[in-house]
C-alpha cells in the first residue's frame, strides 16, 4: 500500500513515548515536534495508530499544506482540493481549527471559511445541492492547523478523542486523564515485572492503565468507533484484523492494588475495573493512606495526589509530609513516582528526587517525580547501582560556592554551571566589596560586633566547615559562631541550646521526646502555668461572663452600635426590603 504522512497529536511531555510507540508499530520517518509526531505509513499504519497507542489524542492525516496571509487564501486554497475523494454531496461533515499566527485571530472565522469553501465546492459540481454541517457524528471531520502563516488541512481519522477509551461507567471529580495516566506509568518504564501500587486511585485510571500495559492489551478493544470508518476508503476487513490479533497479549504474574479513602470513589474505581475486565489483577479497597503497610513483595508506586485546590492548605501540607513519612517507614527498597502541581507540596514530602519530567495535568503545570526509597548506607546504595548523590556532590551544584580567596589572595565569589563560571556579587554584609580595611561599613561592624566576630570565621579554609558556618550566620546570627569559636566540628552543640535565655542561663539539651515533654511540664508547674487545656477552659467562661454583661434588645439579640436610628441595627436584607 501507498505510504503517506500522517500526525499523532499528544500532550506536552510525552512527545518521545508516543515516538517510540510509533516505532515499534513500524513507523517510518518519524520526527518529534512539540505536542506531535509526524511519521509516515500506510492505511494498515493509520489504523494502528489509532487502535494501539495509548499516548496519542488525535491522528490526522494531512490531505493539503500550503501558506495563507488571511482567510481568504485558506477559502481558495480549500476550494481546490478535490473533495470527491474522501465525501459526497449527501455526507455530513465538520470543521475545527487550531490557530498559533498573529495574521489569524479568530480561529472559528477559519473553520467558517473552510466550510464555505466545501460548500461552494459543491455547489459547482452539483449544480446548488451541498453537504450539511453538523456537530454530532459527522460522516467527515476536517482539522486545520495554521502556524504563522503554514497551513496544513487534514483529516481526522479518530474522531472523539483517543482518551476516551470506553471502559469508564463513571468518574470521580477531577479525574485523571487516559492519556495522561498511561504516559505516566510509562516514563517510569513499568512494564509488569513487579506489583504496582496507586493509593489516591481516584475512579482507577492508573490502575486500569497499568493492567493494559502489564497485559500488553491495546487500549482500543474498548472503542465502539473511529472516525476513519466512515471514510470512503474505509477496508473493514483490515481492521477486524487489527482489532482480533491479540497475538502480542501475555500473561501478568504480579499484582495491582488501588486504595482510596472515599467510599463511593472506591466502588466507582471497582465498577470501571470490572467494565474493563481486569478485576483477576486489580484489587481496589478503601484505606486511608495513613494506614499504609510495607508491601510483602517488590512493589513500584504511580500516583495522582490531591493538588490542595479543592483541600485546606494545612490539610495538603499535613497529607504530604505523611506521604513522605509513610514511604520512609513502609515503602523502602522501592521506587515511588509522584505528580503534582506546587512545589511546596514536593517539599513537604522531604525527599530528594532522583527524576523529574514537566507535564501538563490539564491546564495545570505539573512534575512526575521519582522518589528512590532505600535503606543503609550511602556505599551499599552506590554498589547496588542507585542514582545517589553525596554531599560533596550536592555541594558542588549549590548555586552559591562557600566563599574562598583566590590564589593572590582576595576573595573570589563564583558559582559554576556546567563548564562556565558567572561572577556575581553576594554580600553577608551591607556592602559587597569584601575590602574589609576600605570600607566604613566594616569597622561599624567591628565597634558593634567585636574584632573576633564572625568576619574571621569566613576564612576557614575547610569548604565544608565554611558551608556550616554560612549556614548557622542565616539561621541563627553571631551569637552561635561565639560560642563555637575554637572548638572542634564534633564538640560543637546545638546552637539553639548553647546561647541561653535572658537571664544568661544554659537550655538543657534533651534527645528524646519524652524527656522534653517532662521538662515542659515542669518549667509550667514552676511558673504556675496552667496547661493549654485549662486555659482554654477559663477563656471560655471568661467569654460568656462577657456575653452575659453584654447589652441586649428586647428580643434577645445583642445590641448594635446603630439602634435607634432609622433603617441601621437590622440586617443589610432587611434593609433592603424597605423594613423600618
Amino acid at each position: 500500500m501507498t505510504e503517506f504522512k500522517i500526525i499523532a497529536k499528544t500532550f506536552q511531555g510525552l512527545e518521545e513515548v508516543l515516538a517510540k510507540e510509533l516505532i515499534n508499530l513500524g513507523a517510518n520517518n518519524v520526527e518529534i515536534g512539540r505536542r506531535m509526531v509526524a511519521f509516515t505509513g500506510d492505511k494498515e499504519m493509520l489504523y494502528k495508530a489509532n487502535f494501539c497507542t495509548r499516548t496519542a489524542v488525535k491522528v490526522l492525516k494531512p490531505i493539503k499544506e500550503f501558506k495563507a496571509k488571511d482567510a481568504d487564501e485558506v477559502y481558495e486554497e480549500a476550494k481546490k482540493i478535490d473533495w470527491e475523494k474522501y465525501m459526497d454531496v449527501k455526507s455530513t461533515f465538520l470543521v475545527d481549527s487550531v490557530i498559533f499566527s498573529e495574521n489569524f485571530r479568530h480561529s472559528k472565522f477559519v473553520a467558517y471559511r473552510v466550510k464555505d469553501a466545501i460548500a461552494d465546492y459543491w455547489r459547482e459540481k452539483s449544480g446548488g445541492d451541498r453537504p450539511n454541517v453538523v456537530i454530532s457524528n459527522p460522516d467527515l471531520r476536517i482539522h486545520v492547523h495554521i502556524a504563522e502563516d503554514e497551513v496544513t488541512i487534514a483529516l481526522d481519522s479518530s474522531g472523539e478523542s483517543l482518551h476516551q477509551r470506553g471502559y469508564k461507567t463513571a468518574t470521580v471529580q477531577a479525574p485523571l486523564n487516559e492519556v495522561l495516566a498511561a504516559g505516566l506509568i510509562m516514563l517510569t518504564g513499568w512494564d509488569g515485572e513487579c506489583d504496582l501500587i496507586d493509593p489516591f486511585c481516584g475512579s482507577g485510571t492508573i490502575l486500569i492503565e497499568a493492567a493494559l500495559i502489564a497485559q500488553n492489551v491495546y487500549p482500543g478493544v474498548f472503542r465502539k468507533e473511529y472516525a476513519f470508518e466512515k471514510w470512503k476508503d474505509f477496508d473493514a476487513d483490515l481492521f477486524d484484523r487489527i482489532y482480533n490479533d491479540d497475538s502480542q497479549e501475555r500473561e501478568f504474574d504480579h499484582k495491582i492494588y488501588g486504595y482510596d479513602i472515599n467510599r463511593q470513589v472506591v466502588q466507582i474505581a471497582t465498577n470501571n475495573v470490572l467494565n474493563a475486565g481486569v478485576k483477576d489483577i486489580v484489587s481496589v479497597e478503601q484505606r486511608d493512606f495513613y494506614e499504609f503497610e510495607q508491601p510483602l513483595d517488590k512493589a513500584i508506586m504511580i500516583t495522582n495526589p490531591p493538588y490542595g485546590d479543592r483541600i485546606t492548605t494545612d490539610d495538603i501540607f499535613d497529607l504530604y509530609e505523611t506521604i513522605g513519612k509513610n514511604l520512609k517507614r513502609n515503602f523502602v527498597g522501592n521506587d515511588a513516582w509522584i505528580i503534582s502541581h506546587h512545589e511546596e507540596l514536593f517539599d513537604k514530602i522531604g525527599f530528594r528526587p532522583s527524576t523529574k519530567y514537566a507535564l501538563f495535568n490539564g491546564s495545570l503545570e505539573c512534575e512526575f517525580r521519582k522518589y528512590q526509597i532505600f535503606d543503609g548506607k550511602l556505599k551499599e546504595r552506590r554498589e547496588e547501582g542507585l542514582d545517589i548523590k553525596t554531599d560533596e556532590e550536592r555541594r558542588r551544584n549549590l548555586k552559591f560556592k562557600p566563599h574562598k580567596k583566590n590564589e593572590d589572595g582576595e576573595w573570589d565569589d563564583r558559582r559554576q554551571t556546567n563548564d562556565e563560571e558567572h561572577y556575581f556579587k553576594s554580600k553577608p554584609f551591607k556592602d559587597r566589596d569584601r575590602s574589609a580595611k576600605e570600607l566604613p561599613y566594616e569597622e561599624e561592624k567591628d565597634r558593634k560586633w567585636g574584632k573576633d566576630s564572625r568576619w574571621k570565621l569566613f576564612e576557614a579554609e575547610d569548604e565544608e566547615e565554611a558551608e556550616i558556618i554560612n549556614r548557622h550566620l542565616g539561621k541563627w546570627g553571631d551569637r552561635t559562631i561565639r560560642a563555637n569559636k575554637g572548638k572542634k566540628r564534633d564538640e560543637r552543640g546545638d546552637s539553639r541550646f548553647e546561647r541561653g535565655n535572658r537571664d544568661g542561663e544554659q537550655r538543657e539539651r534533651f534527645t528524646d521526646r519524652e524527656s522534653r515533654q517532662e521538662a515542659r511540664k515542669s518549667f509550667f508547674a514552676g511558673k504556675g502555668t496552667k496547661d493549654f487545656g485549662e486555659r482554654r477552659g477559663s477563656f471560655e467562661g471568661r467569654r460568656g461572663e462577657r456575653d452575659e454583661r453584654r447589652p441586649r434588645r428586647d428580643d434577645g439579640r445583642p445590641a448594635r452600635k446603630f439602634d435607634g436610628q432609622k433603617g441601621e441595627g437590622r440586617p443589610f436584607r432587611d434593609r433592603k426590603d424597605g423594613k423600618k
